[in-house]
């Protein structure tokens, strides 16, 4: 679901400042000694370059950045090899001259992706406008026809798992979708940890979406489950509780284990 890139994008500030949007951005990150030469702040400057510019030139680039071409070059073999952009053929507008166009480098979705979007806002006010011309209750269905079509991929997973280790299926099937999730054992029952929500920041506004996700899950494991903590609240982790009498297992074969158990008084909570 989300891309991820070796390429954390530090060093911006302002209108460069790059977002972190993807669960793993910082694995692959320079040493020390390359930051301090400050190689990655160039770096970044040569790809916001080509955001504003389009796609460019080795010598486009030099030009703009005051850069020699061989510099140039080699920020780019660097942001390439992290996929952060990609080179292509210059388009040619009109009559081509001789010899072979010059080549251009173009930031790929994933180097886009790294740069600030409007996506959570864009969602969110979707969401408000349903709401105030449609009333709350669309706003619930929306959140659980969402969730429905994503947990078709999560029941074949958890289908093709042995029932004791359903809810680590579920936590697999979770952490593809770009949740970074786990599962592991309580003394009454099984805890499921999202530590990371890509629709975060539109969950705050809406909890609905945090309700239909728990609602899915009740209905995937086949018992009732408590969610506990949210990420979307201000925990660190989402966290649901599932009762070992359920269909979920005994948890004999969860990631991890832990002795916190689970109440009602914890709502609220992150017991991680």
């Amino acid at each position: 679901m989300q891309r991820t890139s070796g390429w954390s994008g530090r060093g911006l500030s302002g209108s460069e400042e790059l977002r972190n949007n993807g669960v793993v951005k910082n694995v692959g990150e320079p040493p020390q000694e390359e930051l301090a030469t400050g190689e990655r702040s160039t770096r970044n400057r040569v790809a916001r370059s080509i955001l504003d510019h389009g796609p460019s030139t080795v010598a486009d680039l030099a030009g703009r950045l005051g850069l020699t071409q061989a510099a140039v070059r080699r920020h780019l073999d660097a942001l390439a090899h992290e996929n952060v952009v990609e080179p292509r053929e210059q388009r040619v507008y009109g009559a081509r001259t001789r010899g072979r166009p010059a080549k251009v480098f173009a930031l790929t979705d994933c180097g886009r992706d790294a740069f600030d979007q409007s996506y959570d806002k864009l969602a969110a006010d979707a969401l408000r406008w349903i709401a105030d011309h449609h009333g709350e209750g669309a706003v619930v269905e929306f959140a659980r026809a969402r969730i429905t079509a994503q947990a078709e991929t999560y029941r074949r997973t958890m289908d093709a798992a042995p029932p004791e280790q359903r809810t680590e299926a579920l936590a697999k099937a979770l952490t593809a979708d770009g949740y970074a999730a786990t599962a592991r054992s309580a003394p009454v029952g099984e805890q499921l940890c999202q530590h990371h929500c890509p629709v975060a920041h539109v969950a705050e506004q809406f909890p609905q979406l945090c309700e239909a996700e728990t609602e899915i899950f009740s209905a995937l494991l086949g018992t009732h489950v408590q969610r506990l903590a949210t990420i979307a609240h201000g925990d660190g982790v989402c966290t649901t509780f599932i009762p070992r009498s359920g269909g979920s297992g005994s948890g004999g074969s969860t990631t991890t284990r832990t002795t916190t158990s689970a109440s009602a008084s914890t709502a609220g909570r992150n017991p991680a």
